[in-house]
């Protein structure tokens, strides 16, 4: 699979002997597609400000690209952050390639032209989806079941918001409502989602599509008194355990541990996480300035990450990337590579009941015993839970500074 990667690249940013000139991406707002399963066009937004510079767009969220290179008729543009890159020709305007993702052999189809609609609109909302909705994710599976919460907002047509989950986010979504179909939709080089639904002013019965490679249904029913399970509650330590303990290497090839001189008599945030993960870039770039901020309390961070990358090179490349772009200075140690698998993750804590979600967060006291445990991250797209985790993480740190 890797060879045929290498030779679908060589292949777009190539064009015939003949071709000189270098093409670059004009200037305005463009609608892409990734083309999904079921014959289903995955739309979003992105403005051309300069050919070296261009903004995607999910609801409040702005992203700005930088990494874009061209070589004749064809264009990469690198999404920040992630690995996710689209790699296209440039046609009169139009854009023809694919959205690639390396190291989980994803190839997925996608076109763009100048356009400013997301979805179309053809006829009007007949309903409005403001509030909180309680959601159940493959509903009739066992297996794949799980619980989350909607919270949308609805202004004419025009629809945003996201699903939480017991461990974090679905990020910024946008789209709107044709007569009682709800199409949503999100990208960031790492999440490639499209949420389908039929709706009433009270249900919903639809899809989630993951890129091109999942796809699911789900049901919901407005309910603005849901909540979730307390995120404080669902991982723990094990009986007879009170701290935990590692030894992992840095970039430098280093290993630390939290018995290393940075950490004693410090109140310590140990972050379990991935470079491949939306919702701990979102903690990452918090825990970031809170660390630059509060570090002379004598509080210390940590990242442990279990990356998807197929080598131990591959994956400090993917680290130190996350780490310029979001000026990371707390140490980042790579716990385990090739994989992301939660039960291999808990082999490496093997005091704690279990990794259920990336991110997960655990605090430690100045005495290093273990005060919280936090599974998931509500990041900014979810508003006010956003607002009051970053309130009482603040205040619990403060506590434990002062004890």
């Amino acid at each position: 699979m890797k060879s045929y990667l290498a030779l679908l690249i060589a292949v777009i940013l190539t064009s015939c002997a003949s071709e000189t000139k270098i093409t670059k991406l004009e200037k305005g707002t463009y609608r892409a597609a990734l083309q999904i399963q079921d014959q289903k066009e995955l739309p979003f937004i992105f403005e051309v400000i300069n050919e070296n510079e261009l903004h995607v767009f999910n609801a409040e969220e702005k992203i700005k690209v930088h990494e874009i290179t061209y070589k004749n008729d064809s264009v990469k543009i690198q999404m920040p952050f992630f690995e996710g890159y689209l790699v296209a020709k440039i046609k009169e305007n139009k854009l023809e390639g694919e959205f690639v993702k390396s190291s989980l052999d994803r190839i997925v189809p996608f076109t763009a032209q100048k356009n400013t609609n997301r979805f179309a609109n053809t006829s009007k909302s007949v309903f409005n989806i403001s509030g909180n909705w309680e959601t159940v994710f493959s509903p009739n599976s066992e297996e794949d079941k799980y619980i989350a919460k909607g919270i949308f907002k609805q202004e004419g047509d025009k629809v945003t918001g996201t699903f939480r989950t017991t461990t974090g986010d679905y990020r910024f979504l946008e789209g709107n409502i044709n007569n009682d179909i709800l199409q949503l939709s999100t990208f960031d080089g790492a999440h490639a989602f499209l949420f389908t639904a039929k709706v009433t002013d009270s249900t919903m019965n639809g899809h989630f599509y993951s890129g091109n490679h999942w796809k699911e249904p789900f049901t919901a029913k407005l309910n603005n008194s849901y909540e979730l399970p307390d995120a404080e509650s669902l991982t723990y330590l094990k009986e007879g355990y009170e701290t935990i303990s590692f030894s992992f290497p840095d970039k430098y090839d280093t290993m630390v541990s939290l018995t290393d001189d940075r950490f004693k008599d410090k109140v310590t945030v140990v972050q379990i996480m991935g470079s491949w993960c939306p919702n701990c870039l979102d903690e990452s770039k918090y825990y970031s300035e809170y660390y630059t901020k509060n570090k002379s309390k004598g509080i210390e961070f940590v990242a442990l990450a279990f990356e998807v990358a197929k080598t131990k090179e591959e994956a400090f490349e993917y680290l130190n990337r996350l780490e310029e772009q979001t000026n990371i200075t707390y140490p980042i140690l790579l716990a385990q590579f090739g994989s992301s698998n939660k039960i291999s993750a808990q082999e490496k804590l093997p005091m704690l009941n279990h990794v259920l979600s990336y991110p997960t967060t655990i605090i430690l006291d100045k005495k290093g015993k273990v005060r919280k445990i936090h599974t998931g991250f509500n990041g900014p797209a979810t508003g006010k839970l956003y607002t009051d985790f970053t309130k009482n993480f603040d205040s619990f740190l403060n506590e434990l500074v002062n004890e």
